[in-house]
C-alpha cells in the first residue's frame, strides 16, 4: 500500500468514526438542560458574579415612578466584597404624580450580596437613602435573576408606604 493510499485510508476511517460522535455530541445538544446544570447555588454566588445590567421589573410601579427601569452593579469601590452602581428609570414614563417623589432618573446604589440575598441602599442625592432594595437571588437561575421588595425611604414617603415587589433580569451579554 502506498504512502497516499495509507493517508487516504486514515483520513475515511477517522470521518468515519467521527461522523457518530458528532451526531451523539448534537443530539446531547438539543436536549433540554435543567436550569440548574453547572449553576452555583444561590447562596454561593459572589458580588463578581451578579455585576453588570439588569432589567427591572416592579409588580405595579411605585407612585410617581414607572413600573420598568435598569440597574447597573460593579465592584464597589471602596469596598471589594460589595457592590454598587445606579438605577435609571425614565420619569417621563410615570403614572400617578411625579412631584415631590424624592427619587431622581438616575441613583446611586450600593449593598452586599450574602448567602443568596442582595440588600441595596438607593440614593437619590447621594446622601441620604430614598429606598431599599432586599432580594434573594432565584435558585437555579446561574446568578442571573433576583426576586424581592423595593421600599420608598425618602423624605416624601408616607410613614406606612408599602414595599413593592419587583424583579431583576440580568441582561443578555453581561
Amino acid at each position: 500500500m502506498t504512502p497516499f493510499h495509507s493517508f487516504t485510508l486514515a483520513l475515511f476511517l477517522i470521518a468515519v468514526c467521527a461522523a457518530p460522535i458528532r451526531a451523539d455530541a448534537q443530539n446531547n445538544a438539543e436536549k433540554p438542560a435543567t436550569a440548574a446544570e453547572g449553576c452555583v447555588p444561590a447562596a454561593q454566588l459572589k458580588p463578581v458574579q451578579i455585576h453588570g445590567l439588569w432589567r427591572v421589573r416592579f409588580a405595579s410601579a411605585p407612585a410617581g415612578l414607572p413600573a420598568d427601569a435598569t440597574m447597573h452593579l460593579e465592584r464597589h469601590a471602596e469596598f471589594s466584597d460589595s457592590v454598587a452602581g445606579y438605577v435609571s428609570r425614565d420619569l417621563r414614563s410615570a403614572t400617578g404624580t411625579q412631584a415631590g417623589t424624592g427619587h431622581a432618573a438616575r441613583a446611586q446604589l450600593a449593598g452586599d450580596l450574602e448567602n443568596g440575598f442582595l440588600t441595596l441602599d438607593e440614593s437619590s442625592n447621594g446622601i441620604n437613602i430614598t429606598a431599599t432594595w432586599n432580594g434573594e437571588m432565584a435558585e437555579g437561575s446561574c446568578g442571573k435573576k433576583v426576586t424581592g421588595t423595593w421600599k420608598d425611604t425618602s423624605a416624601g414617603a408616607p410613614a406606612d408606604t408599602p414595599e413593592i415587589p419587583f424583579t431583576l433580569e440580568k441582561v443578555p451579554g453581561w
